[in-house]
């Protein structure tokens, strides 16, 4: 059944030059359109109240869950304007299947598939205008579960709110493509075995900020961090998916052990490279086997993938010991090419054979 969702329009919507001005160029993730989804969920009542109102700052309880024991999960996906005007989204029902079992993880209800997809249409309709047309841009959408019980007790909360925020995005590399450099994370680990690695939670994401900014003040872009148990496999960028591709032509990229992020963009361009005659394996990897591939020309391009950027190039890997270009430090034909045929299908300039868009008018 589909979910209806209560429509209260924004009495005083961005004109339509404002909102042109906002939507040229914005920073990635800090220009939101004039409304935002809700929905409630209660202990004993389930889901109830799902509506569309205009955008506006939440009220929490000082002692909600969420503010002092994370509990809390989030999707990343975004909304397309095709040449011809409508609008599309890219494999939808991955994020909400990911939404769902990240919220188990968490100890949090879970949204029905349904009721995902259709606030996403139900906020489209109202906030269409903000959907960008330029090439490369989109309308980037953040489902987001948040426990907001008042209570300090360490438990799961008994009142949880479903949120839905859209902001228009820009294309990701401004003039073309650019390579990143990775630093290697020492004495930092995303995630650990049982934990909570496979969740897109804010949790993982916090504990990624400090070798972060250890990245940046060694002027790299990206952080990639090694396996928990044995500090020596890599597993994945603070936010993305890594793929090594090797001199003959095929590609590497780590095995989904519990503990990295089950990309839908990863999953996306392992289907891809398949389809253009790549052998694709994924297996464990060594930290030591990826810098000898490196340093002997085995692995001739590297690159990262996610939502945001879809596929980033990688120019070079640095550590305290060590600091290697891949390949000519400039972007790879495999990578770029991956890129182009994922980005083609999303804003509809190729054939979507494998049913990956959904049309939302």
């Amino acid at each position: 059944m589909t979910r209806s969702f209560a429509v209260t329009r924004n009495p005083t919507p961005a004109p339509d030059a404002d909102r042109a001005r906002l939507m040229d160029s914005p920073p990635f993730g800090t220009v939101f359109t004039d409304h935002m989804v809700k929905a409630t969920w209660t202990l004993g009542r389930g889901w109830s109240d799902h509506r569309v109102e205009p955008f506006s700052d939440l009220t929490l309880h000082p002692a909600a869950l969420v503010l002092h024991y994370g509990q809390q999960v989030f999707e990343g996906l975004k909304a397309y304007r095709w040449a011809d005007g409508s609008l599309h989204l890219f494999r939808p029902e991955t994020n909400a299947a990911r939404f769902a079992k990240s919220a188990r993880r968490l100890a949090l209800p879970e949204l029905p598939a349904e009721d995902f997809l259709a606030s996403i249409e139900a906020l489209l309709r109202v906030d269409a205008p903000w959907v960008p047309g330029a090439p490369e841009t989109s309308l980037y959408l953040r489902p987001t579960l948040i426990g907001t019980e008042a209570c300090l007790g360490v438990r799961p909360a008994a009142t949880v709110e479903y949120l839905l925020l859209a902001s228009p995005v820009g294309a990701y590399f401004v003039g073309g493509v650019k390579p990143v450099s990775i630093w290697v994370a020492q004495g930092f680990h995303r995630a650990g075995a049982g934990g909570t690695g496979q969740a897109k939670t804010a949790g993982n994401y916090a504990a990624s900020m400090l070798p972060q900014q250890q990245a940046q003040d060694n002027g790299c872009g990206q952080v990639l961090f090694l396996d928990a148990r044995e500090d020596k496999y890599i597993e994945e960028l603070g936010g993305m998916n890594v793929f090594a591709v090797l001199s003959d032509g095929s590609i590497l990229t780590p095995r989904l052990t519990g503990t990295i992020l089950e990309g839908v963009t990863r999953d996306s361009i392992i289907e891809v490279l398949r389809d253009a005659g790549h052998e694709v394996v994924e297996r464990d990897i060594e930290l030591e086997e990826l810098r000898a591939g490196v340093s002997r020309g085995e692995v001739a391009e590297l690159f990262a993938c996610g939502t945001a950027a879809v596929v980033t190039p990688v120019a070079r890997l640095v550590s305290p010991d060590f600091d290697l270009t891949v390949g000519e430090g400039e972007p790879g034909k495999v990578t770029m090419a991956v890129r182009e045929r994922l980005t083609d299908i999303q804003y509809g300039r190729a054939a979507d054979a494998l049913g990956w868009m959904r049309s939302v008018g």
